[in-house]
Formats: C-alpha cells, structure tokens, sequence
C-alpha cells in the first residue's frame, strides 16, 4: 500500500510539489527539505511599558467616552491589557480598569497565585472565596474608586451573568458596552504587534511550504492537518486552527462530515493559523493534486484577481464596505451573485485579526468604519460553487500611512500556491 501511495504521489503531485520547489528561495527549500525548528529572529514579547501605555491611553478614552472603570473577563482584552493568561469557567476572575489610577484584580482566592504568574502591570489584586459572590467584590473594589456611582463598562464578549450580577450588587452604577474604550486600543496595532504577527505569518508559510509537497493520494482531511499542525508547532508557533477541505467540501467555507479522500485533480482547500505570543496568523491555500482543469483553473484565477481588488482599494480613509463592495462589483461582471447570493462570495471579504484571529471590524457590505494606519484584516473573498469545488486565497494585511502591506505574499499561480 506504501509503495502505490509514493507511486501515485510522483504522478499525481508533481505538478503541485514541482511548481512548489521551483518557486521556491533556497532558505524556504532547506525549511521544507530540513528538520523542524524554530524559525530564527523571533520578535520581543510585548513590553511591560507597553502594556501600561495601553491602559493609559484607555483611562483618556474612558474619559472621553464619560465611563468611570471597563471590566473584562478572561480573553484577548484582558491579556492585552494586563498580560494575564487565564480561562473563563464559572468562577470569575475579572481586570478593571477605573479612569485614573492602576488597574484591579478580582479572583477567586486558590487563584491568585496563578493569575499573578502571568500579570505584567501594577494592579490592586483582591480575592474571594468560594462561599461569597464575585461580583459583590468587584462591586466593592469600585466602590473604594470612586466608581459606584459612574458609568461602569464591559468590554463586549463578557458573559452576560456577571454583568447581571454586578448591576444587582451595585445598582448606583450605569452598565454600558465598553467597546469605544477597548475597541479604540486594540484596533490599531503598535510595531510591536505588527512584528509579532509577522514572525506567526512566517511560521504558517513555512509550514505550508512543509506540508504541501508531503500530500498524498488517498490522505483524508485530518491527515493533511496533522502534517501542518506539526509544522506549525516545530517551527516555533502555537498552533490555533488547521482546516483541510477537498473536493466538494471546499465549496462550503467552514467543511463538511461527508468523507473526504485526496485523488487526482482534486482540489485541496486549507485554512490554517498559529500564534506567537497570542498574535495570530491566518492564511488560505487553494491547489490541485495533479493537474487542474480548465475550470479550477479559471475560477482560483478569479478569486486571485478578486484578492488584488481588495488590496488595491483598501487605502487610507476608505470605508471598510467599499473594499467589500469592490470585489463584488468584478464577481457579479463575471455572473457570480449578485451580493451573497451562490455560486459566489457567500461570505465577507475580510475581518480584523491580532489577539484574536477575527476581530472588529470586517471588510464586509455596508460597514462604515474608515480604514486607517496601524489596522490588520484578512484578505479573502472566496468563490464557492456548490456541487463542484470552491477556491479560497486569503493573506493579511496591515495598514501603512502609504497604504495596505502584505504580511505574506499572495499565490503566485494555482501550481505555485506558496
């Protein structure tokens, strides 16, 4: 079986590992040829300094916005803010930031040890025990700031039980969405991040360039995903998401539970993604085992052009809506639609991405936030064609005072996809 499964490979392949080799810098030959090692020139972790401006530049925000403190629970926010890593379950652990002074801390007692393991910033740490209720301590600890009675916000993705449970611990205070604050420092990334999220896209581009040649006949999604997971994580990444799709299945964005076997002429569509001290990557690879036909050929060729579209039109000041729209003009001149209609673009163009890899906000119909510098987004307007196949090429790029910047170089051609 071994042996007509390398045979199959040096037919079938050939064309996609040929192209891929070929195309190929002698750096990224020896990554895809050698052993799995970090990639070297790893970008510094977020410095303390800068992780005490952001709450700086929060508090002006909040006192611009009139809020009085921001709570947060476990998440992207909170460890952009703090630096603390920790999970949500049903006991509470909460960072607040009040409009003036060092953020708080409120955890469950067993707790503190480990959530202090990993906090970066000045804080006023309190705890409780299993018996009490969380939120009457945060209740407490804005009491102490001069914030029971302000308007309290939340940043958006807290669950809605401790927001209940503070509006009942302390009824004085106004709850509103916090998402002007947090939004308003988190949208726009420092050096710093763009970096980290560069060295997390060069992880997953080495290890397409990995995987990619190793796919064989007769491999099921989970099998290609391997490969890559084990690329992502020797080459130095944490390893986020591996998505495999082939034949019919990649005309469904997010898969399919029917089987799925790699043959001759069959497309293959993977989304995959890594982090690099939580910054993440997320790209998109759309190529054939074997030879493509005229029709898989035709259609990548469409979407390659859809994702130039993008780009071209993502300049300083434009709204996020125009970007999407633009694609959709080209795909419906090629009588795909109109809108989300299929055969077509069923989904957004793009979305932002950094600490979490979809963030606010999307390239997507009818959004009106203007882009500016220091702004990441995914590039990917897919076409998909139930019944037949659908192709997918997604980079990200970060906004300059010039203009876009790729953090990985688009697909050359569907035999050259990295």
């Amino acid at each position: 079986m071994a042996i007509e499964r390398r045979t199959l490979l040096m037919g079938a392949v050939a064309g996609v590992a040929a192209g891929v080799m070929m195309a190929l810098p002698k750096a990224a030959t020896a990554a895809t040829e050698g052993s799995l090692a970090p990639l070297p020139n790893r970008p510094a972790p977020i410095s303390v300094k800068e992780r005490t401006d952001r709450v700086r530049k929060a508090q002006a925000l909040m006192r611009q916005h009139g809020f009085s403190a921001i709570v947060m629970e476990p998440g992207a926010s909170m460890v952009y803010f703090s630096g603390i890593k920790w999970r949500r379950n049903e006991r509470p652990t909460c960072v607040i930031i009040p409009a003036e002074g060092d953020i708080g801390v409120v955890t469950p007692f067993f707790e503190e040890p480990s959530v202090r393991e990993t906090l970066e910033v000045p804080a006023d740490v309190r705890t409780w025990l299993e018996h009490e209720d969380a939120m009457s301590v945060v209740a407490g600890w804005l009491r102490d700031h001069k914030s029971a009675s302000g308007v309290v916000g939340f940043e958006e993705t807290v669950r809605y039980f401790l927001i209940d449970g503070l509006t009942k611990a302390l009824p004085s205070a106004t709850v509103r969405n916090g998402a002007a604050v947090v939004r308003g420092c988190r949208l726009v990334k420092t050096p710093a991040e763009i970096a980290l999220m560069q060295y997390a896209t060069d992880i997953t581009i080495a290890a397409y360039r990995y995987t990619i040649p190793r796919v064989e006949a007769g491999m099921r999604p989970e099998d290609i995903n391997a490969i890559m997971n084990r690329a992502h994580v020797g080459y130095g990444g944490v390893s986020q998401f591996e998505d495999a799709l082939i034949g019919e299945a990649a005309a469904y964005p997010h898969g399919s539970e029917k089987p799925q076997i790699v043959r001759p002429g069959e497309i293959v569509l993977m989304d995959c993604g890594c982090s690099v001290d939580g910054y993440q990557s997320d790209i998109s690879r759309t190529f054939v085992f074997g030879s493509p036909s005229k029709r898989q050929r035709e259609v990548w060729d469409q979407v390659k052009k859809g994702q130039a579209i993008a780009f071209e039109k993502a300049q300083i000041g434009v709204a996020a809506g125009d970007v999407d729209a633009a694609v959709r003009v080209y795909y419906q001149s090629l009588g795909y639609g109109p809108d989300y209609k299929l055969p077509g673009l069923s989904h957004r163009t793009g979305h932002g991405i950094g600490l979490d890899g979809h963030e606010p906000f999307n390239l997507v119909k009818n959004e009106t936030s203007k882009l500016a510098p220091g702004m990441c987004f995914s590039d990917e307007p897919g076409l998909y064609i139930p019944g037949e196949f659908g192709v997918r090429l997604e980079d990200c790029f970060h906004m300059t005072e010039a203009g876009p910047k790729w953090f990985s170089t688009p697909s050359v051609s569907i035999e050259q996809p990295v």
